[in-house]
């Protein structure tokens, strides 16, 4: 296996086909794998709103180094179904985390490196932090990504609030029935406000909008957007894992953090607010001319860190 990676990009058209499905916990989970099912795992884990469509890039560049890629739909979004009506359709933390741990379950995969950004950055922190046996290393974006909820209510500098309004109107229930009636529009104004030096066309937009009909996803995206904020219960059979998360824990395994220097939501910063959760991080790097979906933006710098913290763990 090398550490290069090639740096063509694919077509606005191009979809990550065919999907796999697998039954893993709550959920039927629908996933694109790539690479030799013999190779290293890594687990891509997309954010809101966006899907598996951001690693369009970096999922062929790590299979053809000989890594085998699974990037799944999280809940709510996508082909990716509860298995149980009954199931509360819940987006707090400790679930997306919990599925990435019962993917790999279904799987049958022993370790694999975590990498993500926004919700699926909290993901594999998560799964880093909390199972660091299953993980080779991580890569995530905006440094340390586990939430303080006993925290949450504290005030941000308010040029910091200003990007965030997204999350306020979605405490309210005209929120809701906002999400509900403009699902893409509402993301196409996000992607534009966190990526502002990323020329996205129409066709790379619906193509991965088309996964925001998944019909539990307005209530995954309240759910989860009011958790964090301690307005809501969770989920109680995610209780342990959320009390776990509430102290939290450092990561311990290799690490890289990335920063979009042009990430319109979540700044860039130089990662030393952050340093002291990770005992093994390599580096935080700031990435040129990149936002908040930065796989999708700048592939060859994330493909790149996923190799470097798989020859670190490697190394010992």
């Amino acid at each position: 296996m090398t550490d290069t990676v090639s740096s063509q990009r694919a077509p606005s058209t191009k979809r990550l086909e065919p999907l796999r499905h697998v039954d893993a916990g709550v959920l039927n989970i629908a996933y694109y794998e790539a690479g030799p099912s013999d190779g290293p795992a890594v687990l891509l884990m997309h954010g809101f709103p966006y899907d598996i469509h951001s690693y369009v890039d970096v999922a062929p560049m790590l299979a053809a180094q000989g890594c085998r890629v699974i990037v799944p739909y999280l809940r709510g979004y996508g082909p990716t179904a509860f298995r149980d009506k009954a199931t509360p359709r819940s987006g707090e933390q400790a679930a997306v985390g919990a599925d990435m741990m019962a993917l790999m379950d279904a799987l049958g995969i022993a370790r694999a490196v975590f990498a993500g950004y926004d919700w699926g950055g909290r993901a594999a922190s998560i799964g880093a932090a909390l199972w660091p046996e299953r993980c080779i290393g991580l890569v995530c974006t905006n440094g340390y990504m586990i939430q303080d909820i006993a925290h949450a209510m504290v005030p941000a500098p308010p040029d910091r609030e200003v990007p965030l309004w997204y999350q306020y109107y979605f405490q309210l229930e005209r929120g809701r029935a906002g999400l509900a009636a403009n699902r893409r529009g509402i993301a196409k104004i996000l992607w534009s406000q966190w990526s502002p030096s990323w020329a996205f066309d129409d066709a790379c937009f619906e193509r991965t909008a088309v996964a925001f009909d998944n019909p539990d996803y307005v209530d995954v995206v309240i759910h989860s957007y009011r958790h964090r904020y301690g307005v809501v219960d969770g989920d109680p059979q995610y209780a342990d894992l959320q009390r776990r998360l509430d102290t939290l824990p450092v990561i311990r395994v290799p690490a890289i953090s990335l920063d979009g220097a042009d990430d319109g939501v979540t700044f860039a910063t130089d990662g030393s607010r952050t340093a002291a959760k990770y005992t093994r991080r390599l580096a935080h790097r700031l990435i040129p001319h990149a936002g908040h979906n930065l796989p999708q933006e700048a592939p060859e710098a994330f493909a790149a860190a996923v190799l470097e913290v798989m020859k670190a763990s490697a190394a010992g």
